[in-house]
């Protein structure tokens, strides 16, 4: 789920606008933060643990001079959240310097490592260093060396590349990932995981980076190269549209938030209920709140107040942080909650840990009744493509029906989105999608997974 951002701005200053792009994408990964510049003749980095606003200063980011960067905000899938798993990652070869920031997960990664030289060393732990050092390994150019990559390493991928004097922006075959590019009024380009990134850094939005595509930017302007695998189908992660992706960015040409407005609608559509009003799990849920009360006619309220400063729960590491982080991330409006029935808008639940403890704060809250709608289907499957969605064991739809999910929380009633609703929110085919964590059904990416049965 990392963010990552690459520019190419001649006669300004790379990094800085590196850094903003960062900041538009620090919902993507709070675990550590990067930034690579490059000048035309060296490639200057600096990363570290913790959130982009906490690492990154004017005496840092002043050290990180040129017209070229990369940038990286790290949530981690594969690989400890140690800094040494931090990105980008700098990688020396003949041809010359590079660094790397990579977003997704590989699953061919014991393939890709088995097949470097005895004498290669890693120093992390991540599947993003063993892509890079594959590309190290690799003979030609640098455009070579990718095409190579996406030839061989088979999973999610959507990398940012710059070397001294070029920055390369590649998507794998499937389409897991986002990424999209775009350009400055005054001349460069801008590369980003979402296109809500571009307008933070004055860039217009052009497209999105197609899946098996490699761009390649120089100061002569922008090349196009494409590799075509004949097992590879369009995959877009679903979950983008759930949970992931910021509202106000674009994908596959269409709206997040009017994606996830349509889904509260269908919702509302099919599980209506007999409630006061209708209030929604900020900040995702949101849309989908607005969607179900404006399809229901109740009117919608602000039931959770959240603590901006608390970062996302879901993608935090550690699990006793998630557990704590309920209580601090949200202040119940007792004023509108008091003896009303509520229907409760949110996007997933995934493990039902925090589910049952918003619902008992809503109540503590004096909330008479309170009506759980979700915006997706049951979860009952883990990720395999850069989503820590957990093991069959802690996914709560894997194990139970949806009335014992009801119980478990504590909720008087339970409705999901029926996945064919969900699929026509996002306006794609359903054969375009990744719908791996739903359905169990994974694209034609090789998995190191065993197929499991859904209950209930």
């Amino acid at each position: 789920m990392c963010g990552i951002t690459g520019i190419m701005a001649p006669g300004r200053d790379a990094a800085r606008l590196a850094y903003f792009g960062l900041y538009a994408l620090q919902h993507r990964g709070q675990e550590s933060a990067g930034i690579a510049a490059a000048d035309g003749g060296t490639i200057r980095s600096h990363k570290d643990m913790g959130l982009i606003g906490a690492i990154f200063d004017e005496e840092l980011l002043g050290q990180l001079s040129g017209h070229i960067a990369v940038g990286h905000t790290r949530y981690s899938t594969t690989g400890s959240s140690v800094v040494v798993n931090a990105q980008p990652l700098l990688e020396s070869t003949e041809i010359g310097d590079f660094a790397f920031a990579h977003n997704g997960n590989l699953t061919n990664t014991d393939e890709l490592r088995e097949a470097l030289s005895p004498t290669t060393t890693l120093q992390a732990t991540s599947d993003s260093e063993v892509m890079a050092k594959t590309i190290v390994e690799a003979p030609g150019t640098m455009l070579d060396r990718i095409k190579h990559v996406l030839g061989v390493a088979r999973g999610a991928y959507s990398i940012v590349l710059c070397t001294k004097d070029e920055l390369y922006a590649f998507r794998d075959p499937w389409g897991v990932r986002p990424l999209c590019i775009g350009t400055f009024p005054d001349g460069g380009y801008a590369v980003a995981s979402e296109s809500c990134a571009l307008p933070t850094i004055g860039a217009q939005y052009m497209r999105e980076v197609e899946r098996g595509e490699v761009i390649r930017i120089t100061s002569q302007g922008m090349e196009s190269h494409r590799v075509v695998r004949e097992d590879a189908r369009p995959a877009t992660c679903m979950f983008e549209y759930i949970y992931f992706a910021r509202p106000d960015s674009t994908l596959n040409g269409r709206s997040i938030y009017m994606a996830r407005y349509a889904m509260g609608r269908e919702l509302a559509k099919e599980h209506p209920v007999d409630a006061d009003v209708v209030m929604a799990i900020p900040d995702s849920a949101v849309p989908g709140g607005i969607g179900y009360a404006t399809e229901s006619g109740l009117p919608y309220i602000e039931g959770l107040i959240k603590n901006r400063y608390i970062g996302r729960t879901f993608i935090s590491p550690d699990q006793n942080m998630r557990s704590r982080g309920v209580q601090l991330k949200f202040n119940p409006v007792i004023e509108n909650l008091q003896g009303q029935r509520v229907v409760v808008v949110d996007d997933s639940i995934v493990r039902g840990t925090t589910t049952p403890r918003i619902v008992n704060l809503l109540r503590e809250a004096g909330a008479k009744e309170v009506h759980l709608r979700i915006t997706s289907p049951p979860i009952k499957h883990p990720c395999y493509l850069g989503v820590d969605m957990a093991t069959y064991d802690e996914l709560i739809a894997a194990n139970y029906t949806i009335e014992e999910i009801r119980l478990k929380t504590g909720a008087d009633s339970l409705g999901y989105l029926s996945l064919n609703g969900l699929i026509a929110a996002t306006g794609r085919k359903r054969e375009e999608m990744c719908l791996g964590c739903l359905t169990g059904t994974y694209p034609n990416v090789p998995l190191a997974h065993e197929p499991r049965e859904d209950v209930g």
